[in-house]
């Protein structure tokens, strides 16, 4: 498996940002860390060990990127509009510079997976819908999807675009809904420890889905599933395995 590691000079974040690079061939897998997590730890823990196969069959591409989770929603000593700010930053990095860089790299013309757990499992979904131009599968792991436990009450646009609890029961513009419709939508959290708010918000997304009539899978596992690492591995090559790639 060929492992590759680059670091470039982010206009967006003014600052260095990293990626690892997984593969050669297939389609790409765009992977968003937990928590303030870096671009590394998804070998840190197994994930890819866990996908090894499918990227050795040239299936998918892993392309594993940092956060700034750290200065922007997690950062709770700041003010929530500046935390909004800093995201609506890391969100044009994505879009303007490791999309490109990804489309050069892996010479893949067509739309990505995006995928995370815990709050990378947030990332996987708001950037699949607020990007469906971009991102045609999102595998979101054991996220949060509202904003409450980010800003409490807080509101401006920053927070409202960014979250789907928020934003996706207004949404009627058929540019998105249609995309949404073509795309595979796959949300997944254990019933086990520390899922409990996991739980409540996918079964808030389910709903507004539902409503929206935009087909996806919601699927909850058992009550001895918790929210780390060894299930997660267990989860993401199940998921990539039914999308047939």
């Amino acid at each position: 498996m060929k492992i590759e590691y680059h670091k470039f000079w982010s206009q967006r974040l003014s600052r260095d940002m990293e990626l690892k690079a997984y593969g050669q061939k297939g389609k790409p897998l765009v992977v968003f860390p937990s928590g303030c997590g870096r671009f590394y730890e998804f070998e840190d823990f197994g994930m890819i060990d866990a996908v090894q196969n499918l990227i050795e069959q040239e299936r998918i591409v892993v392309y594993t990127v940092d956060s700034v989770d750290s200065e922007s929603w997690l950062a709770h000593w700041k003010y929530p509009g500046d935390r909004g700010w800093r995201h609506a930053q890391y969100d044009q990095y994505i879009v303007e510079e490791v999309a490109p860089f990804v489309r050069e790299h892996s010479g893949w013309d067509d739309k990505f997976i995006a995928t995370g757990c815990s709050m990378g499992g947030y990332h996987a979904a708001n950037f699949f819908f607020k990007h469906p131009d971009i991102f045609d599968v999102t595998i979101a792991l054991s996220g949060l999807f509202g904003s409450q436990y980010f800003v409490g009450d807080y509101m401006d646009d920053y927070v409202y675009y960014n979250f789907p609890l928020v934003y996706l029961p207004h949404l009627s513009d058929l540019w998105y809904l249609n995309q949404y419709r073509r795309s595979h939508i796959i949300v997944c959290t254990g019933q086990g420890a520390w899922e409990e708010d996991c739980i409540r918000e996918a079964q808030a997304l389910e709903a507004i889905l539902t409503q929206l009539d935009v087909p996806a899978w919601f699927d909850y596992w058992g009550h001895d599933v918790n929210h780390d690492w060894p299930w997660w591995q267990k989860q993401l090559p199940y998921f990539l395995e039914t999308l047939n790639l």
